[in-house]
């Protein structure tokens, strides 16, 4: 019979797993952005649309106890897809 603990990293072992498919799902969808961007020579960053997608993505959360620890995700994430952007663009 498995503890706890085991259970708990059972869990998380399987998000991650879920978690890896949809970063691929979203940087792919990042390089058509970044695509587009090129194109029509828009700049990658765009504070205006990261503050909109922070401000609803933490109404959706809705859990003032993982507010702070959402953001820090989020931030490295937008930064992984501005980084890829950036290469993908030069």
């Amino acid at each position: 019979m498995k503890n706890k603990l085991e259970l708990a990293r059972e869990i998380i072992n399987q998000v991650d797993l879920e978690m890896i498919e949809l970063f691929k799902r979203r940087m792919a969808a990042s390089k058509e952005v970044a695509l587009f961007k090129k194109e029509n020579n828009i700049p990658v960053y765009d504070p205006d649309r990261e503050i909109d997608l922070i401000e609803k993505n933490l109404s959706i959360l809705n859990d003032l106890d993982l507010e702070t620890y959402y953001l820090i995700f989020m931030h490295g994430l937008l930064s992984a897809s501005k980084e890829y952007q950036k290469d993908l663009i030069k």
